[in-house]
């Protein structure tokens, strides 16, 4: 059945090549569109991952350059100074800003100037950073 099925599709296409008819069967373009969207199903989840890990940066980003623009506010106004809101107004001058895929900003002051803890929230997750650590997952404690 294989064989005669086979014999019959070549006949026809040497019927078709014959009649100097171009161009590709609906086979060949049904294949195409298959093979199409099965490498988007593939690239899709994995853009997606790469878009959320790259906000994910941003906010890391972000709260090491406010751990910056606080240690310089404190350095330029002395340990008596109240603490700065985490926006352009209080930390803007000290070259603070913050990108558009982070929100939820929020300060801890600890028990003295230096001791400190910064807060911000990307679309993924809240991260940290205090005094003496880096940007790390979670909020203040």
């Amino acid at each position: 059945m294989y064989f005669r099925l086979m014999g019959k599709l070549n006949a026809r296409r040497q019927g078709l090549l014959e009649e100097d008819e171009k161009g590709f069967t609906l086979i060949e373009l049904l294949v195409v569109v298959i093979i199409i969207g099965i490498l988007a199903a593939i690239a899709i989840p994995i853009y997606i991952g790469v878009q959320n890990n790259a906000k994910d940066s941003a906010t890391k980003s972000d709260l090491a350059n406010a751990k910056t623009a606080y240690v310089a506010y404190y350095t330029d106004k002395g340990s008596s100074a109240t603490a700065p809101t985490i926006d352009v107004s209080g930390l803007g001058t000290y070259g603070f800003t913050s990108s558009d895929s982070t929100s939820g900003w929020a300060l801890k002051s600890g028990s003295t100037a230096t001791t400190f803890c910064i807060s911000a929230q990307s679309p993924n997750g809240t991260f940290h950073v205090t005094d003496s650590l880096g940007p790390t997952s979670g909020a203040c404690s």
